[in-house]
């Protein structure tokens, strides 16, 4: 295999901008992207929705084209539109808004008719708000001009989009997941060759996926050979072509993925409209395309004929469109079995726009456009309908009266909804915890429904972060001017802008959730909400709220994403499971002795390099201020455990040997560091264990996941290992608050000053071989007093203080990311592992979650929906919907939440929502008469957190002093700590024995404590 680094192409690509994108899409698909022109016909809720994805994905030019007046229902889901717009096209009224959103791409308004001649300056042209007769002449000429044609649009609770890419159309990476790559344990010689991986290395391939090999030993001639197409014989082993004429397969090699370009094939709008091609979106919908695909020609018809789209809730306008919808159906090559109901409902909504479906397609068809200028994932093949009809309230009376418009900026959901379900989300109090990606969008659509504009609503937010350059890629409502500004507060203004209603509604915090701020999220302020809204990044506060929401028996609206795959979770109380009753398996951690002696990929040589950054710039300084300021530091490790030698050395070389004064003694300390860790350690390792060892059963040493590494001679001609000096020696530099050096000249001639001591391997050195083996320094006392002799003494040092280095991904010009990918490809290059560059480099080590506008748009918009449910009140199960979604593929699946687990006890069943509550500070001993009396159990043991309150077995003396306290005064006693004056009841577990003596799992209890 190759150890050269292949240098990306250049771009003018940021990546500060992108750095998250980057992740998803990649350079080369960016780059395509960075060169297509797109035309977007529609400046809707729908319109502008896709426009803000595509501009802040980084296209060349928007161009916009709406030449219709500005309305005051457009306001329900147009958040670029104020009222101050009413009058003014559409296209003008927003297009400066859209420019802000990203200085390198340009967004300007198409005058004029749109003739064919302004269409072919374009990659991709979509339409939304387009008469279907208009569509199919605007489709014909694209779809002849090899212009990609996407086509949208929604009618309350109904959404589609249509797909021409033209024929011939080529998707380079139909999924984006990574090649698959693994190492090879055998290969036979037959006419249908079966490649076996190693034990540990699951393949990952499917069925018509093609493989090259690299360091084969014996059957060199598949080295570098053309891609082999593969069948899959197990999760270990999978078949290629003839081997038969080859020579022996005698050890080694590596298999890649290689993925191969798929080519489709796209009818026009008017050939598709009569033979479709449905994505289905839910699989218990499955019936619903074809009638939606009748339901929205019926529309159009019924537009063209009135010039109107059919009223609200009226019986007459949706007797029309059944009977055109029949009409049509009857005609199609293809006829489908119309609902009558259904078809009616649709037009019932047809007048009706929300944000949430707007978010979601938007979302979508966003991502579409992404694909159309790329070739990067697979595009919708050919139509994609959807509906959340599950979404009406059930709790208010829907009539015609109650959905006519009223001349308010909410005509559009009122249309769908009725008046008094939008009282109801008026007077909503939601907590929304991030003001992140996901929160951005959220408080959008919250804004354009009106959410908690209300005299008793209120939207709760918190989010304690300040705003990064990266941020503004995905968390449009910030701007440049906006870095460095705290998150909650700048979203907030921004969001007062877009709908002014919610001025005053909107309480922005700053605190980190979790248990140190309970006193501000208290009892009262979760008895007071709604319901809460996740919008985290991590699991842990993601766990936490999740715990408050159980206690307070609040619902809970979780979301997430990782590039173009989302899910979203509905939490109902006394319905569903929680968000804590399943969770992701554990990732898999790499073995120590891989780390440290035997990598076998990148990823190991970037996490030992990560772990090298620690250890110089973090922990040694920490420890060498430990041992300035703390005077018992030394005695107080010397009588603990683990690797004292190490830590000893650490401080030694900070304040003793290595301690710099100039910058050149700083390249002096990195150029020791080089020959330490890529010329002596693996000179030492091959000393112990030589290339040709054998193991005790005679199998080579050197085989499997074992690679022999090379030693490395240090080049100050050769950029990689200067790359690491220049780096390191800035590093080592700031820790002693040094001024930086960055003149790569000068540092050349200062480490060719450096004198290297001449390395010999020792007996007797200890190697850990494999991950059960303990290999630990046997370092006597007199080692360890001879190391602590040569310390200074703190009196003689002075004001030292060591500046430890805090790891910090997205600053490029603080040396991090350049030391971890020189010290990461450096190791590679010593056993001959392909090189990373600092991009990928930057993503495995900074752990980067990759991230892009439209998952988040999409997520959001199915959060919301779900959003309406709870606030309707639903009651069932079957009424939510947890979503699953990869926009790669593109698959969009919808469950039913998984129902509460019930247990039981005596008669009664119970779940995790339910508890036993007990009102005032009552005794111990009133407390265990409660429970016999009332409940037939018999209490063994009480605790609260980690406190034991109570046992059987306690003694005596001690039971009977706790029997007759409060039970906050017990909680206060045994914890030894005061119960905060927030806190109004106490959480307590109990362990209890049914009427038949058995030990039975009962809920919690909850004492009420306090009014």
């Amino acid at each position: 295999m190759s150890n050269m680094l292949v240098d990306k192409p250049e771009t003018t690509i940021d990546e500060s901008l992108y750095s998250r994108q980057l992740y998803v899409l990649g350079h080369e698909a960016m780059t395509k992207m960075s060169s297509a022109n797109v035309l977007l016909v529609g400046l809707k809720g729908l319109g502008v929705e896709i426009a803000k994805n595509v501009v802040l994905a980084g296209v060349k030019s928007v161009t916009l084209y709406d030449p219709e007046p500005v309305e005051i229902s457009d306001l329900s889901a147009q958040f670029f539109l104020t009222t101050e717009d009413i009058g003014k096209s559409r296209a003008d009224a927003c297009v400066h808004r859209l420019a802000e959103l990203n200085q390198y791409v340009p967004v300007k308004v198409l005058d004029g008719d749109l003739t064919t001649d302004k269409l072919s300056q374009f990659k991709v042209v979509v339409l939304t708000e387009v008469p279907l007769e208009r569509q199919l002449e605007i489709n014909d000429f694209t779809h002849k001009n090899d212009i990609c044609c996407i086509v949208g649009d929604i009618r309350g609770l109904f959404g589609m989009a249509f797909c021409d890419f033209g024929e011939g159309f080529i998707v380079n990476d139909a999924t984006g997941e990574n090649a698959h790559t693994s190492m090879i344990a055998a290969i036979s010689k037959d006419a249908e060759a079966v490649v076996t991986c190693l034990d540990e290395s699951r393949h990952g391939l499917e069925d018509g996926d093609y493989v090259t090999f690299t360091e084969i030993k014996g059957m060199e001639e598949l080295n570098g050979c053309e891609a082999q197409k593969v069948k899959v014989l197990g999760p270990y082993t999978f078949s290629i072509g003839d081997t038969s004429g080859f020579s022996d397969y005698i050890g080694g090699g590596v298999f890649t993925q290689v993925k191969m370009p798929k080519i489709l094939n796209f009818k026009s709008l008017r050939e598709s409209i009569q033979q479709s091609e449905f994505l289905i979106t839910d699989f218990a919908k499955f019936d619903r395309p074809g009638q939606l695909h009748v339901a929205f020609q019926a529309l159009d018809a019924f537009k063209c004929k009135h010039s109107r789209l059919p009223k609200p809730r009226d019986e007459n306008d949706a007797s029309e469109v059944l009977q055109i919808a029949k009409d049509i159906n009857n005609k199609a090559s293809e006829k489908v079995e119309l609902s009558e109901g259904f078809i009616k409902e649709v037009s019932y909504q047809a007048m009706g726009y929300l944000s949430p479906m707007s978010a979601f397609l938007g979302g979508v068809i966003a991502q579409e456009v992404l694909k159309a200028c790329s070739g990067k994932f697979h595009p919708i093949y050919q139509y994609l309908y959807f509906d959340s009809l599950e979404s009406l309230p059930t709790s208010t009376t829907l009539s015609a009266e109650d959905c006519q418009p009223i001349g308010s900026r909410y005509d559009g959901q009122i249309a769908v909804f009725g008046r008094q379900f939008q009282e109801k989300i008026a007077n909503a109090r939601q907590f929304l915890v991030g003001a992140g990606a996901i929160g951005c969008e959220m408080l959008k659509n919250w804004a354009m429904m009106g959410l908690a504009t209300g005299p008793k609503g209120a939207i709760h937010l918190t989010d304690m972060d300040t705003i990064e350059k990266s941020n503004l890629n995905r968390q449009f409502l910030f701007r440049s001017t906006d870095v460095g500004q705290l998150k909650s507060e700048t979203a907030t203004r921004a969001i007062l802008k877009m709908n002014p209603d919610v001025t005053g509604k909107i309480l922005s915090h700053q605190d980190r959730i979790g248990v140190e701020t309970e006193n501000i999220y208290n009892d009262g302020f979760f008895e007071d909400l709604d319901g809460v809204t996740n919008a985290l990044d991590n699991v842990e506060t993601r766990k936490y709220m999740d715990r408050r929401c159980v206690l307070f028996r609040k619902p809970l609206l979780e979301s997430g994403t990782l590039g173009t795959k989302g899910n979203t979770q509905v939490v109902i109380p006394f319905l569903t499971e929680s968000y804590s009753s399943s969770q992701d398996p554990p990732e898999k951690s790499i073995p120590i002795c891989t780390l440290k002696n035997f990598p076998n990929a990148i990823e190991h040589t970037i996490q030992w390099a990560r772990d090298l950054f620690e250890g110089l710039f973090k922990q040694q300084p920490e420890n060498g201020n430990l041992y300035l300021t703390q005077p018992n530091y030394i005695e107080q490790l010397l009588k603990q455990g683990g690797n004292q030698k190490e830590v000893l050395e650490g401080i030694q070389s900070c304040l003793v040997k290595g301690k710099p004064s100039t910058f050149q003694d700083c390249v002096t300390w990195a150029r020791l560091q080089f020959e330490e860790h890529y010329h002596n350690n693996i000179m030492q390792l091959l000393f112990n264990f030589p290339k040709d060892s054998v193991t005790s059963t005679g199998t080579p040493f050197w085989s499997g996941p074992k690679r022999a590494p090379n030693v490395i001679d240090f080049d100050a001609e050769n950029k990689l290992h200067m790359d690491f000096i220049v780096a390191a020696a800035n590093l080592r530099a700031f820790i002693f608050g040094l001024p930086s050096e960055t003149d790569r000249q000068a540092i050349h001639k200062m480490v060719s000053n450096v004198m290297v001591p001449e390395f010999t391997p020792r007996q007797g050195v200890k190697i850990q071989v494999n991950e059960n083996e303990n290999v630990g320094q046997n370092t006597d006392e007199a080692e360890l007093e001879q190391i602590v002799q040569s310390l200074p003494d703190i009196k003689t040092v002075g004001n030292l203080k060591l500046n430890p280095v805090d790891f910090e991904k997205d600053d490029d010009s603080n040396f991090h990311i350049d030391f971890i990918t020189a010290t990461s490809n450096l190791r590679a290059t010593n056993y001959n592992i392909n090189l990373a560059d600092r991009h990928n480099t930057k993503f495995i080590a900074g752990k980067i979650i990759p991230a892009i506008a439209t998952t988040t748009a999409l997520i959001t918009g199915l959060v919301c929906l779900e959003l309406y449910k709870i606030i309707d009140g639903k009651e069932k199960l079957e009424d939510y919907k947890n979503g699953f979604i990869n926009l790669a593929l593109p698959f969009f699946g919808f469950s039913e939440p998984i129902a509460a687990p019930k247990f039981k006890y005596h008669e009664n069943e119970f779940t995790l929502w339910d508890r036993f509550d007990i009102k005032g500070d009552i005794t111990l001993q009133e407390f265990l008469d409660h429970f016999k009396r009332e409940h037939d159990l018999e209490v063994t043991m009480v605790s609260s957190g980690v406190s034991m309150l109570y046992s059987f077995f306690m003694p005596k003396k001690k039971l009977e002093e706790r029997k007759n306290m409060k039970f906050s005064k017990l909680v206060e006693t045994v914890s030894r700590k005061e119960i905060p004056s927030h806190v109004r009841a106490l959480i307590v577990e109990v362990c209890v024995n049914d009427r038949d003596g058995e030990d039975v799992e009962v809920p919690y209890v909850r004492i009420a404590i306090k009014e």
